[in-house]
């Protein structure tokens, strides 16, 4: 009876994990009610539980809230505007043609949810410009990394956002990763006073969604296992 009992229970924990995994989505539209800074610490405690190659940890987080956040938003917005966003882009060209596929739908989905024509160039732009505002979340987050390390460490901070958004999500609370700011380095780090070594790798956003926003009701669709693993010596 002891042993079914910590079976049920296992089996309970995996649903709620796997509701908060399946649940969670890139929110671009936030209400502006504040974070308490208890909250946010309790978060960054979870992630940073990641796992890391030999334990070296390369993640380091800026969180910036209130009128810090507003002033590199506004920064932001106007190098996004002055069109001084410095290499590299997001993606290589030519991009294979899968992936191309998939950026089409995803561009279709999320502009079409908002409402704004294919050729509207100016409503794309405004659109663009509220990734450097964090979506209007309270609270936003800089990912960097020490600029010497190799590859793998770059799949450690992947794991650590990861578990920040997940800890994020368990507690009600919406995130967006977004690598839209590794292109203003420069600026970032100039206000963060970053050291020489790091670089910005991605930017996060963080704070209550709103429900009512037609943009957070977009879902993305995601390939079937079937289509992206091959499963080798398990019996047929």
């Amino acid at each position: 009876m002891v042993q079914a009992t910590m079976e049920g229970s296992q089996e309970a924990v995996a649903r709620c994990v796997a509701t908060v995994i399946r649940s969670r989505r890139s929110v671009r539209a936030f209400k502006p009610e504040p974070l308490r800074r208890e909250l946010v610490e309790e978060i960054l405690g979870d992630a940073a539980t990641a796992p890391s190659g030999a334990n070296i940890q390369p993640w380091r987080v800026y969180v910036v809230s209130g009128a810090v956040k507003d002033e590199l938003a506004n920064a932001l917005v106007a190098a996004c505007r002055a069109g001084t966003a410095s290499p590299p882009a997001h993606f290589p060209e030519p991009l294979p043609d899968v992936f191309r596929a998939r950026l089409s739908d995803f561009g279709a989905r999320y502009y079409g949810s908002l409402g704004i024509d294919r050729d509207d160039t100016a409503a794309r732009m405004h659109q663009t410009e509220q990734n450097f505002s964090f979506f209007g979340a309270p609270v936003g987050l800089i990912i960097s990394i020490d600029r010497r390390l190799k590859p793998h460490s770059w799949v450690d901070i992947g794991l650590f956002a990861q578990n920040l958004m997940i800890a994020a999500k368990a507690r009600g609370i919406e995130t967006c990763p977004q690598v839209s700011f590794a292109p203003f380095h420069d600026l970032i780090a100039a206000h963060l006073q970053m050291p020489s070594e790091e670089v910005t790798a991605f930017g996060i956003s963080m704070g209550y969604g709103d429900p009512q926003a037609r943009v957070n009701q977009t879902r993305m669709p995601r390939e079937r296992v079937q289509d992206f693993a091959r499963l080798f010596g398990f019996p047929a």
